[in-house]
């Protein structure tokens, strides 16, 4: 597939990493029909970010169909298709905050929604939990989130933190990367559905302690981690044997 004409390499490469990760959480099950929504940031001096298209199946999602919109929610680029208001508001608000924060998942899995429920919340007890521990924000539910304002809220409930999760609502993860976003979604993802399977056994519960967790996400969080790069590649590989039509 040739790039398309009207896109930087830069702009490429960026569009065909966040198709690569509307098919991945398709095929990890991860989508609520054609909501929810995954950004990633334009390489340039504007603020500009792309987010998929509305109506569309995160498996129809490709390079070329995702729509570059500004802060405001202007279509900058020519692509004939909206975004979902809802979409725009959330993740407008951590592009125009965090510009560390290159990409930008937020779901509604069955796991996600469940623990946000919780007045726990996440709680580290496996592995997977400790990655986040004391890196986890919290966001009250407002309702679906049209209203401007709440991106204020969103982005003081985040603060610098790598994951959020949205009260009654779903979990929120911003990483440096497609990838590291990607990783720190799936490993999140991983500790709710864990939480749930053990506390739905009724049995005590462990909980390591607190400087075994501390250790856990500093390694994690560390220059030299290998979260997000080491698996990125090979998640491509994969793609790329079920259906390559995501770089179209």
């Amino acid at each position: 597939m040739g790039k398309a004409a009207h896109f930087t390499e830069a702009e490429h490469e960026v569009r065909v990493a966040l198709a690569a990760c509307y098919r991945l959480v398709h095929h990890y099950g991860w989508t609520d029909l054609v909501y929810t929504h995954i950004s990633a940031r334009v390489p340039g001096p504007q603020e500009h970010f792309l987010l998929n298209p509305l109506g569309f199946m995160f498996n129809e999602v490709s390079a070329s169909n995702l729509v570059k919109i500004d802060l405001d929610g202007n279509n900058v680029g020519d692509s004939p298709h909206q975004v979902n208001k809802a979409g725009f508001v959330i993740h407008s608000a951590v592009h125009g905050a965090r510009p560390d924060a290159q990409c930008v998942i937020h779901l509604h899995t069955r796991a996600g929604i469940a623990v946000s429920m919780m007045k726990c919340g996440l709680l580290p007890l496996s592995q997977h939990a400790q990655m986040f521990y004391g890196r986890i924000g919290y966001h009250e539910y407002e309702g679906i989130a049209i209203d401007l304002g709440e991106r204020e809220r969103l982005v003081r409930d985040l603060g610098d933190k790598p994951a959020m999760i949205l009260r009654n609502h779903g979990t929120l993860v911003a990483g440096a990367s497609v990838g590291q976003a990607f990783s720190l979604m799936f490993h999140l993802e991983k500790a709710c559905q864990a939480q749930l399977d053990a506390m739905a056994t009724g049995q005590e519960l462990v909980m390591p302690p607190e400087e075994a967790s501390v250790r856990t996400r500093d390694l994690v969080f560390s220059p030299g981690s290998p979260v997000g790069r080491a698996e990125w590649p090979a998640l491509l590989r994969m793609l790329d044997q079920l259906d390559p039509s995501y770089k179209n």
